[in-house]
């Protein structure tokens, strides 16, 4: 069960987030929308650190930080701005997160290749090339 929460944890919370992101309304500048959404964030994150962590201190914690979370911050500002101007644009919540992860798991596989030195396997190179089919097959009119 502990390799398998994680995952469950994500899916549901995709699936949360791809609706939220799509019930944003359109009158709200995305930016605006996002300040509200990390500062939630930054107060659900406190309040669990400190129900997990009965003695934790999170000045001490943030003398372990390296560049990683700030720019990791950053990063997650372009993924939650870039789906809401998808869904903006019309893009319907079926497809947008579908499309972004077929090429997610294609361009991933050359990450993981080129700055972790993971083997492309043959089934690795398969399933994302069943991927970018499937994006041909979905978009297919």
């Amino acid at each position: 069960m502990a390799y398998i929460w994680p995952i469950l944890l994500v899916v549901a919370s995709n699936i949360l987030y791809q609706i939220c992101a799509k019930s944003v309304p359109d009158a709200i500048n995305p930016f605006a929308s996002l300040t509200v959404t990390y500062l939630v964030g930054a107060a659900a994150s406190a309040a669990l650190y400190y129900l997990l962590n009965k003695n934790g201190s999170l000045p001490r914690e943030y003398g372990h930080l390296n560049w990683a979370p700030f720019v990791l911050g950053l990063v997650v500002v372009g993924l939650e701005a870039g789906f809401l101007y998808a869904y903006k644009a019309g893009w319907e919540v079926s497809t947008a997160s579908v499309v972004q992860s077929a090429f997610l798991a294609a361009a991933l596989l050359l990450v993981g290749r080129f700055l972790y030195r993971e083997p492309i396997t043959w089934n690795k190179a398969a399933g994302a090339a069943i991927c970018l089919i499937g994006l041909a097959v979905m978009n297919r009119k």
